[in-house]
């Protein structure tokens, strides 16, 4: 059995259409795999900010971290392990102001660890984590993708490179505020059955 993960990020909860259009392609791969499903809310969970405490917690050698200090890692532990034990991963994510929402770079900040799920070479970064496929449901207002204004994609590449996850796949739904959006939801949904 495999597994997948599942990261939402909008704040709209499951009326978001990001989180929306995510739902159907964990619905799609359900129906073409055994897998066993985690899901997280990373609106819902409110992962904070990182702060320099918990960082240097994840710096402290895990035999010497006070009570405190275990505490602080524990979360960013417990999201890697989750990435770690997944074959697959699915991404709701909106464009909130030409970028990724904050929430979804809490968790990236949690689980980007040198040493961990990358290390630094020689030649630069390489990434410890590998032979995983990731979907990105990337749901937008406007029309942005190929355009100096899609910060979004780039960014999101480098961020699963640097962790050795080249395998990506972005499913765009763009427009969504604009008229026509049924037609770019369905478009969406035939998109899904490819996949």
């Amino acid at each position: 059995m495999k597994k997948l993960l599942v990261l939402n990020s909008s704040l709209n909860g499951t009326e978001g259409n990001s989180n929306q259009l995510a739902s159907e392609i964990v619905t799609h791969l359900t129906g073409k795999f055994d897998l066993s499903v985690v899901e997280r809310d990373l609106a819902k969970d409110a992962l904070p900010h990182l702060t320099q405490e918990e960082l240097g917690a994840w710096m402290t050698d895990e035999t010497e971290r006070t009570d405190q200090q275990a505490q602080l890692a524990k979360l960013s532990d417990e999201l890697i392990q989750e990435l770690i034990d997944a074959d697959m991963v699915v991404i709701g994510l909106p464009m909130y102001n030409f970028g990724i929402p904050s929430v979804f770079k809490a968790w990236v900040d949690r689980v980007a660890r040198a040493g961990t799920t990358f290390k630094y070479t020689e030649t630069g970064p390489q990434g410890l984590l590998e032979n995983k496929k990731v979907y990105i449901a990337a749901a937008r207002g406007g029309i942005y993708q190929g355009t100096d204004k899609d910060s979004q994609t780039q960014h999101v590449k480098d961020i699963f490179a640097l962790l050795g996850i080249t395998d990506l796949e972005f499913l765009y739904a763009e427009g969504l505020n604009m008229p026509g959006a049924e037609d770019v939801k369905a478009a969406f949904s035939e998109r899904v059955k490819s996949i």
